[in-house]
């Protein structure tokens, strides 16, 4: 009989961490699922409750966790503006105090442990595409700041305890992400254009659009996630996970306006602060450490994801316009 091993994800039930735990189940380990539902929804999760290699705790990772686990994947906090700026001091608290506690675990059961860390710990980059090696330029006291710099705080201390423990560490660098499991109530680009979209409601755009993001898509960043905690203890990152095709925030936003059809116009709003201009990973090193790249196609991704969130949820069945349209997204 075939050993399981015994996996932690903590924030298991959000976006990320479902489908984590659903490719973990799948590979035949032994999960635990840890949440406090701040953000996350139980839909997320609600399949797995029935198999018993998988097991749900409601905990907040603030407070101290005393389990035996083989490995773990660090992902609780907020990661949407709306949702990290409601509560900014709780955020900073799971960033931080969240690090220092499954540090500790990892520390005292000899685990690896892989932090989600995330590409705003770049800021507004002056740098372009980001690197790994590139420091960034954040404003620690603006009100992105809570995020931001819990992150960074967080990449400190798993580097102390790295360099102090010879705690197994593993720091994964998330830039844009999207696919199935968004909130739809998360303000994040992609998920608020498909809503608002599906409602047949304006397209809201932040500043003239000009912005660019990358995304990539859930699988392809799930993938990355297992092929960087499966290295060896020499490789510790920080790795950049994400997708190095370019597009403006106007050219997802009409993408999106012809794959759903329907009424909705653009409106325009005022950029929000340290909103940044560019996010491109350079995945280099992923690319050389992990043999990893994103597979899915941005135009299959986002089509995929309009389908799924329609037909998953009743609000917004009914408004649906016209699925998959005859128009292309090309980068930049």
């Amino acid at each position: 009989m075939s050993y399981r091993k015994r996996i932690l994800v903590t924030g298991g039930a959000g976006f990320l961490g479902s489908h984590l735990c659903e490719r973990l189940l799948k590979d035949g380990n032994d999960v635990l699922c840890v949440d406090n539902f701040f953000t996350a929804q139980k839909e997320n999760i609600a399949h797995m409750l029935s198999d018993p290699y998988f097991e749900l705790i409601r905990h907040d990772v603030t407070f101290p966790l005393y389990i035996e686990v083989d490995e773990i994947y660090n992902l609780a906090c907020p990661a949407s503006p709306v949702h990290y700026q409601y509560d900014p001091v709780q955020t900073t608290k799971t960033s931080v105090h969240g690090a220092i506690n499954m540090l500790g675990l990892a520390k005292r059961t000899g685990a690896k442990i892989l932090q989600a860390s995330t590409s705003e710990v770049y800021g507004d980059p002056e740098v372009h595409p980001q690197t790994e090696d590139y420091r960034g330029s954040v404003n620690p006291i603006g009100p992105r700041a809570c995020y931001d710099e819990g992150k960074r705080c967080a990449e400190t201390l798993f580097f102390d305890y790295f360099r102090q423990h010879k705690t197994k560490i593993k720091i994964a660098r998330i830039f844009n992400t999207y696919g199935p499991h968004m909130h739809i109530n998360d303000g994040r680009v992609i998920s608020n254009f498909i809503v608002q979209a599906l409602r047949g409601e304006s397209l809201s755009i932040f500043g003239d659009g000009s912005q660019t993001r990358s995304f990539c898509y859930v699988d392809d960043l799930i993938t990355g996630f297992i092929k960087l905690m499966d290295t060896d203890d020499t490789v510790t990152g920080p790795i950049n996970l994400g997708n190095p095709t370019e597009n403006t925030i106007l050219q997802i936003a009409q993408f999106i306006r012809a794959e759903v059809g329907g009424p909705s116009q653009i409106e325009y709003h005022p950029l929000p602060a340290d909103d940044p201009k560019q996010r491109c990973p350079d995945i280099t090193l992923a690319k050389e450490v992990l043999d990893w790249q994103p597979s899915v196609d941005l135009n299959e991704g986002i089509a995929g994801t309009i389908k799924i969130m329609c037909w998953g949820s009743n609000s917004l069945q009914p408004t649906l316009g016209s699925i998959l349209r005859p128009w292309r997204l090309d980068p930049l």
